[in-house]
């Protein structure tokens, strides 16, 4: 078998860890099990695209390599793999201390199937845990205070275009009261900061005058700071008195950050023999948050204190293994609630929410997840909107229309140039939009004027790939004498930070500008903006992990906002191009989006969804209980 594995290898199906993962599990359950061996690779092959087990049912029977025959690369039938694994040393069911977890027909990593086993333990507990006492005439005066009628009769469905009368986020207010865990999902603009900050001061205002001890946190330094900003504006316009406005945070952290993480150590200080001293976390940019990080965080939370996940789930999933958010919250479902969850949220906030259907058992976890649906930042007739309610839905055809719509006034499409043609495409564009970015040295004014375009991509490498349309930027930029471009540290270089470093107290996502310092001979310094709104000055030989940021991926950009967003999609389909990325890419947009790209290529893109294996989302929705109203 190994000589095949030389070959899956050379033709680069497997890789190197994949490779050599394998021919050591091979070792230890014995060189005449090719079976188990083959499933080893594959399973590391699997978590390194992303998923968090390997579901046999997909390669089984198959061949692994195009356009072959070789009965050695084809996998075998699933029942007998299933009966080899379960036979081998190596590979245990739930519980058993094995290098493998095999569950029906999901295949784990160990160290994978312990996050998800923790994970939905814990949140199941959670979503079933009973409603707390209160006092019902506080509970109503707060929420009706807080969350005051609309002034017209109906508000907006943003994401279906219907007039619905449900105050979604009064309804969110009591779910976070109501439930141990809660999710509130919408997409941007839905106002759902806005809403937690009116969340904190109702849980504040029903603590029975203890102070409440509230953690603010997000998975990037950039989504903390973000968050931190929003909530602090928030606070000052709440319809509660100062003594709750004061008691609410004023800053947020990393999830690393909260739990103590020591750098290149593989522990925390807060975990689940040391738990964290609080009553309220508050996690922001949920999709961005992968499987280890949200299992950790939730074993270090103390079974008293609640839980609130907000975030995106049509957002692109996060980098590493799992899309815990989707997961969570059933993507591709519509909220649809127990019979008695929704008559005690109705007796308590007068507002109506779907129930799912009779004959349904109701899994708890439909109880806890409320979707935001009514738009604040885009109005009716907005492209942005219409284009990424289309993207949502699959319908490719129509978001190009949209696109292509001279009447959608904030969207637009333009046919991909040629990579030749690319420079000169650009060039108009790029010298508009940047011809004052350096007349001032003012770092306020210097990041206003970067954010107002930014330009998306979807791969690092290539014509079209960050890095060379970076060049291309610089290039132009330079000469159009709008930089100089005489230094590797040149006045007005933006830099986005790729790792954390601790030490700098700069993380993963932190873009900064180069300029000259007046209070250091106008040498140059990196300045990074504060979540108080001023700005850290960094030397640059202290950082050591960042790029040049003209440009940036499609990833890279998730928890960002810009004025004007300008898309470049390759000219070929590849596999990284699915409906989530193309949502994100639109939502980005405050005020103006474009998409480069050819029709075939995005209309592909928009077919394709994120499809990760995991046994999350069937711990928490099983299938019995009901899967609310499909989309």
């Amino acid at each position: 078998m190994n000589q095949h594995f030389d070959q899956l290898y050379r033709q680069q199906y497997l890789s190197a860890l994949d490779f050599h993962f394998a021919r050591f599990i091979q070792g230890l359950a014995g060189n005449d099990t090719p079976d188990v061996a083959l499933a080893a690779a594959l399973v590391s092959r699997w978590r390194g695209e992303g998923h968090i087990c390997l579901d046999l049912s997909i390669p089984a029977g198959k061949f692994l390599l195009p356009g072959t025959n070789d009965p050695v690369l084809r996998c075998p039938e699933l029942d007998r793999w299933c009966q080899t694994l379960s036979e081998s040393p190596v590979a245990g069911q739930p519980g058993e201390w094995k290098p493998l977890i095999l569950v029906g027909s999901r295949l784990y990593l160990y160290r994978y199937w312990e996050y998800e086993n923790k994970l939905a333990t814990i949140l199941k507990q959670r979503m079933e845990a009973v409603l707390p006492t209160f006092d019902e005439n506080l509970l109503r005066e707060s929420l009706d205070r807080l969350f005051p009628p609309p002034v017209s009769d109906s508000e907006t469905d943003g994401r279906q275009g219907v007039d619905t009368p449900t105050d979604w986020q009064k309804v969110a207010a009591f779910t976070a009261f109501a439930k141990s865990f809660s999710v509130i999902s919408g997409g941007p603009g839905t106002g759902k900061t806005f809403t937690v900050a009116k969340i904190l001061a109702f849980l504040s205002e029903q603590s029975g005058g203890k102070p409440l001890r509230i953690a603010l946190t997000a998975p990037t330094g950039k989504a903390a700071a973000r968050m931190q900003e929003a909530i602090q504006e928030a606070k000052s316009g709440l319809p509660c008195p100062e003594a709750v406005k004061a008691a609410l945070p004023v800053a947020a952290s990393t999830i690393h950050r909260l739990l103590g993480s020591v750098p290149h150590a593989p522990y925390s200080r807060y975990h689940e023999d040391n738990l964290l001293p609080i009553d309220v976390v508050v996690v922001d940019e949920g999709s961005m948050i992968d499987l280890s990080l949200l299992s950790r965080l939730v074993q270090a939370i103390p079974d008293s204190a609640r839980l609130i996940l907000l975030g995106d789930k049509d957002q692109l999933a996060s980098v590493e293994a799992g899309a815990v958010f989707g997961d969570i919250c059933h993507t591709g479902c519509r909220p649809a609630y127990s019979p008695a969850f929704a008559e005690t949220c109705r007796h308590m906030t007068g507002e109506s929410i779907p129930v799912q259907g009779t004959g349904h058992s109701v899994p708890p976890a439909a109880d806890c997840h409320v979707e935001l649906l009514r738009n604040y930042r885009f109005h009716t007739e907005s492209g942005i909107a219409a284009a990424s309610r289309a993207v949502n839905d699959g319908d490719g055809p129509g978001a190009l229309s949209i696109l292509k719509t001279a009447s959608a006034k904030d969207a637009h499409w333009q046919p991909l140039p040629s990579p030749e043609a690319l420079y000169k495409s650009l060039e108009n564009t790029l010298t508009e939009a940047f011809a004052d970015y350096l007349t001032t040295t003012d770092p306020q004014e210097v990041f206003g004027r970067f954010n107002l375009l930014r330009i998306l991509c979807v791969l690092r490498e290539g014509p079209y790939g960050v890095g060379h349309v970076n060049d291309l930027i610089e290039k132009i930029l330079h000469r159009s004498k709008i930089i100089r471009k005489d230094t590797p540290w040149y006045s007005g270089r933006p830099v986005l930070i790729t790792r954390n470093d601790y030490t700098a107290r700069l993380y993963n996502g932190d873009i900064g500008i180069v300029l000259p310092d007046p209070e250091g001979q106008n040498e140059p310094r990196v300045f990074f903006p504060t979540p108080e709104g001023t700005f850290r000055k960094i030397l640059p030989s202290r950082l050591w992990s960042y790029e040049t940021v003209f440009a940036m991926t499609v990833h890279k950009s998730q928890g960002s906002e810009f004025d004007r967003v300008l898309c470049l999609l390759p000219d070929r389909d590849t596999p990284l191009l699915t409906r989530e990325l193309i949502y994100t890419a639109l939502t980005r947009a405050r005020r103006d989006v474009t998409i480069w790209g050819r029709e075939d290529v995005f209309l592909k893109a928009v077919s394709r969804q994120i499809e990760r294996s995991s046994g999350l989302r069937d711990a928490l929705w099983p299938a019995n209980g009901g899967d609310g109203n499909t989309d």
